[in-house]
C-alpha cells in the first residue's frame, strides 16, 4: 500500500500498526516532514514502513505494473488556480501513474477537507474511467471513520466535512503503455 504524500507520517504510521502483515510504502518530497514521519514509525517499532524520497509524478520509476494493492491520496495541496490544475494529484497524469501501479480492482483511496476539489476529482477519476465506490461528502458525520491525518484531526474538530472516496481500476481505466508511442 502506498500513502502519497505522507507529510509528519500519522496515518502510514497508525495504518501500519494495524496492519503488521501489510507493506506501506511512504512517498514524501519534503526531507523535514519525511523525517518526522520516519521517527514517528521508529517510536512505535514498526517494521513494515518504506519511505521513498520521491514525487507522485514518478511512480513508474518507484513500481512495477500493478504492484501496489492500494494507493492513500491524504489531504494534498488543492492547487485551487485552474492554471494549475496540473500540479493536483487527481490530474489524469498523475490518475495514470496510479493505474500503472494498481492492479485491475485495485483501489485509490482519496480524502479532503475541500469540497471543489473532490468534485473536481470525481469528475476526473469517471472520465478516466474509474469506478467510483464510498463516496461521501461528510465521512465523519455520525462519528470519526478510519484512522485520521493530523490535518484531518484539525479539520474535523473545527466542524468541516471531510469528503472521501475509493476509486477502483477496471477494465475501462485509462492506462497510457509506452506501446503506445510505437503504435
Amino acid at each position: 500500500r502506498v500513502e502519497l504524500g505522507c507529510g509528519k507520517g500519522r496515518f502510514t504510521a497508525e495504518t501500519a500498526g494495524l496492519e503488521p502483515d501489510v507493506l506501506f510504502v511512504a512517498v514524501e518530497r519534503v526531507p523535514d516532514a519525511m523525517i518526522v514521519a520516519m521517527e514517528r514509525v521508529v517510536e512505535k517499532g514498526l517494521s513494515n514502513v518504506f519511505f521513498v524520497d520521491g514525487d507522485a509524478a514518478r511512480l513508474r520509476d518507484y513500481f512495477s505494473p500493478g504492484e501496489a494493492d492500494r494507493i492513500y491520496i491524504n489531504f494534498c495541496d488543492p492547487w485551487p488556480r485552474s492554471k494549475h490544475a496540473k500540479r493536483r494529484l487527481t490530474f489524469p497524469s498523475f490518475l495514470d501513474q496510479y493505474a500503472y501501479a494498481l492492479p485491475l480492482g485495485g483501489v485509490i483511496a482519496f480524502k479532503t477537507d475541500n469540497a471543489p476539489l473532490f468534485d473536481w476529482s470525481l469528475e476526473q477519476f469517471a472520465a478516466c474511467g474509474w469506478q467510483l465506490k464510498n463516496v461521501t461528502h461528510d465521512l465523519h458525520k455520525d462519528g470519526v471513520i478510519g484512522v485520521m491525518t493530523g490535518y484531518e484531526e484539525k479539520f474535523h474538530a473545527l466542524g468541516t466535512p471531510i469528503c472521501r472516496c475509493e476509486a477502483c481500476k477496471t477494465a475501462e481505466t485509462k492506462v497510457y503503455t509506452p506501446q503506445q508511442e510505437e503504435a
